[in-house]
């Protein structure tokens, strides 16, 4: 049983800590993540998700501050805890050391930067009601298939920076509320689609940054609420033509930093909702004339940093003359365009869209010779 006379956890009123509980904090964890994926500047691309590795160790050092500046000295063993009207928080982080057991109403737990490689089955017993947990910038390897059984009320799971190479079948059996989960910067090869498929209610899937070369037929069948989607910075040269089949409302595409080859004509046909699309870093060389069609509120697309040369006829008509609703802009650079009159849609679409153009300068025609290295601009507003 848990009392706060533990010497392992510092319990903090809200008062004395100063801050809500993330999860009822008006920017949530997601929100947040949200939030950083929206600064995306003409000048300077930042990583959708660059500060996100960062957050809980900024929040934690804020709460050291918080409660310093009030009076409380922490004991550096013992992990922090708040308590709001929901339930407790609490936060451990080196030196800290992890308590065996932790408050019965526990809301959201973060035990992160330890370095872990295995936690027992019966790490969450006792804690039903948990409804956030972090355990990012740690090294484990495994999961027991038994681990979320205590806490089927979990909506958010962050297992970032870790050395997973799988994860067990039955692990989310009881997972019916979770709608993010967080893989980020593991050691994951593969997938198999059974993994996953108790997750009805997931929105937000983080794929990113592992070594996936290939993904399943029907990964994402029963995603039909996922908002957003990234599969960024793996190795992936192909994707299932029925990888976007169950998702209806997708808003966010990460496949940036993998090896496609090309965009069929398929891939995004059911997501029209489709906001943001990153496509950038890649090997693409070939897109389908009608990649694109459809995606009428998409706002922003990377293109950036693959091998187009040319586009096939109405690929950019297919976003309308003038995008209206790509308010935060499309990033053709880093490609070695053959500037001739095959390009004629895509002139004629950039001069109608000049105003959302990222990196212009770095936009130049590589071919033919005598306008190698001139900015494609430029040359489709020339007459």
């Amino acid at each position: 049983m848990w009392v706060e006379t533990s010497p392992w956890l510092v319990p903090l009123s809200p008062a004395q800590a100063g801050i809500r509980p993330p999860c009822q904090t008006k920017g949530t964890w997601m929100e947040k993540r949200e939030a950083a994926m929206s600064s995306w500047s003409p000048e300077q691309k930042q990583s959708p998700v660059g500060w996100d590795s960062h957050l809980s160790r900024i929040l934690f050092l804020l709460l050291l501050f918080v409660v310093s500046a009030q009076g409380v000295t922490p004991n550096p063993d013992a992990c922090l805890v708040s308590h709001s009207g929901n339930g407790s928080s609490v936060s451990c982080q080196p030196p800290a050391r992890i308590p065996h057991y932790f408050p019965a109403d526990t809301v959201y737990l973060a035990v992160e930067f330890f370095n872990l490689t295995q936690l027992p089955a019966n790490t969450l017993q006792g804690i039903p009601n948990l409804q956030e947990l972090h355990l990012s910038s740690n090294q484990l390897e495994d999961l027991s298939a038994k681990f979320l059984l205590p806490v089927p009320q979990l909506k958010v799971l962050d297992l970032t920076r870790n050395a997973l190479t799988r994860l067990p079948p039955g692990l989310f059996q009881v997972s019916a509320a979770l709608h993010t989960l967080v893989l980020k910067e593991n050691q994951l090869k593969v997938l198999e689609a059974s993994w996953l498929h108790s997750l009805k209610a997931l929105r937000h899937l983080d794929l990113s940054g592992n070594q996936l070369q290939t993904l399943p037929p029907g990964l994402l069948a029963s995603f039909t609420d996922l908002l957003i989607l990234d599969l960024g910075n793996n190795q992936l040269q192909t994707l299932p033509p029925d990888l976007l089949s169950g998702p209806l409302r997708l808003e966010r595409l990460h496949l940036e930093g993998n090896r496609l080859q090309e965009l069929g004509e398929g891939l995004l046909v059911r997501q029209p909702k489709l906001r943001y699309l990153f496509l950038n870093d890649n090997r693409l060389a070939t897109v389908a004339a009608g990649a694109f069609r459809g995606l009428q509120k998409l706002d922003m697309l990377d293109l950036s940093n693959n091998l187009l040369t040319t586009v096939p006829k109405g690929l950019w008509m297919s976003l309308g003359k003038a995008a209206g609703n790509m308010k935060d802009g499309f990033d053709l650079s880093g490609n070695p365009w053959i500037c001739d009159q095959k390009l004629d849609d895509l002139y004629e679409w950039l001069v109608a869209n000049e105003d959302k153009m990222f990196f212009r300068n770095d936009t130049r025609c590589a071919g033919p010779k005598a306008l190698k290295g001139q900015m494609l601009l430029a040359v489709a507003r020339s007459p």
